[in-house]
């Protein structure tokens, strides 16, 4: 009889900037594409995708990986927080994320407080440190705005206050469709 793995499966935050990237693109792509978006390598993409695929975010359909939103905007929306929770640090200078960053930006207005950054030598803004789902994060989102929406959307659930965390979840929620 053979034996099950006793290795449990675990999403890593590189996984989801993956599948975050391939929601903003609405294609799949290929695994080089994906590496070039992401500023990850291609074996981290394709290990990125199969731990997905095992915990039920995707699925292949000859031999090109589909996400699966519905899955996908219920793990976003009720347990990515959980999983990759914010790390804020000291004051720097780096690229506006959560409610600093668009879309959510235009909706709720700046309070005297330093506004949430990702740390990044060619950051406009200065502000608190707010580590990014993965390092290569800040240089992705300055690549792909719709890439840069969905990441800066699930700062402000991971780390804003109430009514942060309200409007980003609709805003994820309509994305994510």
């Amino acid at each position: 009889m053979a034996r099950a793995s006793s290795q449990q499966v675990t999403l890593k935050p590189q996984d989801l900037l993956v599948l975050f990237a391939m929601s903003a693109r609405g294609e799949p792509g290929t695994y080089a594409d994906l590496a070039a978006h992401t500023g990850l390598a291609a074996s981290a993409v394709h290990a990125a995708l199969k731990r997905a695929a095992t915990c039920g975010l995707v699925r292949f359909q000859d031999r090109q990986p589909l996400v699966l939103k519905p899955q996908l905007r219920e793990f976003v929306l009720h347990g990515a927080k959980y999983a990759f929770p914010a790390v804020f640090g000291r004051l720097a200078r780096g690229v506006p994320t959560s409610y600093a960053a668009a879309p959510l930006n235009a909706e709720i207005a700046p309070s005297s407080d330093p506004p949430p950054v990702w740390p990044h030598k060619t950051g406009t803004a200065r502000g608190i440190a707010l580590a990014p789902l993965y390092p290569s994060v800040p240089e992705a989102a300055l690549r792909d705005e719709r890439l840069y929406a969905l990441l800066a959307l699930f700062d402000a659930l991971r780390s804003g206050q109430a009514r942060e965390r309200n409007r980003a979840r609709s805003m994820l929620e309509e994305r994510l469709q």
